[in-house]
């Protein structure tokens, strides 16, 4: 699956993870979505961390999406947990939702059910929301690979022919 067109598309990825930041869990998630996004054609231009919360993934999010023409996908904190607030945080800054990516990623496993993760647009960025788990992270992605490029370009200006 590639990215597309002859300009490779950007991409950064946001792990959401107490324990990452805290430095007592390994970032396997992010790793393996920046692995895979990199297989598809992307360029990866940052790869960070930052603590769960609503406030902490809203600020993380504006910054990473301002003034960015991208993909931006997060990895953590879209379950049942009391501090899983991705969601919540990505909502605050989304300008518009994309139902259909989110409900796609959440059809590709049956623990899809349980995900919370939200899809939609921030000026010129695309936002996925991805489980912290490594599998349902990469399936997530996948899932919604074939039609990200096109998006990038609908958000970037250019007209559907």
């Amino acid at each position: 699956m590639s990215a597309g067109n002859d300009e490779a598309l950007q991409a950064k990825v946001l792990t959401v993870s107490d324990g990452v930041v805290a430095g007592t869990r390994t970032d396997r998630s992010g790793e393996a979505l920046v692995q895979r996004l990199v297989v598809a054609g992307f360029v990866v231009v940052d790869h960070s961390v930052v603590a769960d919360g609503i406030e902490s993934v809203s600020s993380a999010l504006a910054t990473h999406c301002g003034g960015f023409a991208g993909l931006v996908v997060t990895t953590g904190g879209t379950g049942f947990g009391p501090r899983d607030l991705t969601p919540e945080g990505t909502r605050a800054v989304l300008e518009r939702e994309a139902p259909g990516l989110a409900e796609a990623m959440r059809l590709v496993n049956p623990l899809g059910r349980l995900s919370r993760g939200m899809a939609g647009t921030v000026g010129q960025a695309l936002v996925l929301n991805t489980p912290g788990s490594t599998s349902g992270a990469v399936e997530c992605v996948e899932a919604v690979l074939d039609v990200v490029g096109h998006a990038l370009r609908l958000l970037a200006g250019e007209r559907e022919h």
